[in-house]
């Protein structure tokens, strides 16, 4: 089991970089997540996925230090003043289209953020991501359908002349 959890820390490390935005707080959590999940390997149920129990715990631990004062607008506003924030020097298309959805990735709320994250990047199936949500299957698929939209709302250009 401890080898499954080290063959899914990038993926772990890559989710937890969603939630928090920021390297160095990303790393913090996944290290408290592996330490959580360690202390509690015995309350793992073989037979179900080590993955969706991982994120399910990162995303907890994400709440609760949420909840102890690092709300999310301050997270986000951080991230949006970060000087080291990855930038092009080339001013290509494809380079601009990558931050234009990373900063439409980042204008959805939490929960349709992690609802998209979960199920399109992490290619969690809607039950798993459901599960580590803590909510139904459809809730799940309401969040992912609405943050696909508002995503392709932020992204489709203002028409001309209005």
């Amino acid at each position: 089991m401890r080898g499954e959890i080290l063959s899914l820390l990038p993926q772990l490390r890559g989710f937890a970089r969603f939630l928090t935005g920021q390297a160095a707080q990303a790393d913090d959590l996944v290290q408290e997540t592996v330490l959580r999940a360690l202390a509690a390997l015995d309350q793992f149920t073989p037979g179900t996925s080590m993955k969706a129990w991982l994120y399910t715990i990162a995303r907890n631990l994400f709440y609760e230090q949420v909840r102890h004062g690092r709300r999310e607008r301050d997270v986000m506003s951080d991230y949006a003043r970060r000087p080291d924030r990855p930038e092009s020097d080339t001013g290509e298309g494809e380079a601009d289209a990558l931050r234009d959805l990373d900063g439409a990735i980042w204008r959805l709320s939490p929960r349709l953020r992690e609802a998209l994250v979960l199920v399109g990047v992490q290619e969690m199936t809607y039950a798993e991501a459901a599960h580590v949500c803590g909510v139904t299957v459809g809730t799940i698929k309401a969040r992912v359908s609405r943050a696909r939209s508002q995503i392709m709302e932020y992204m489709t250009p203002p028409p001309e002349g209005g």
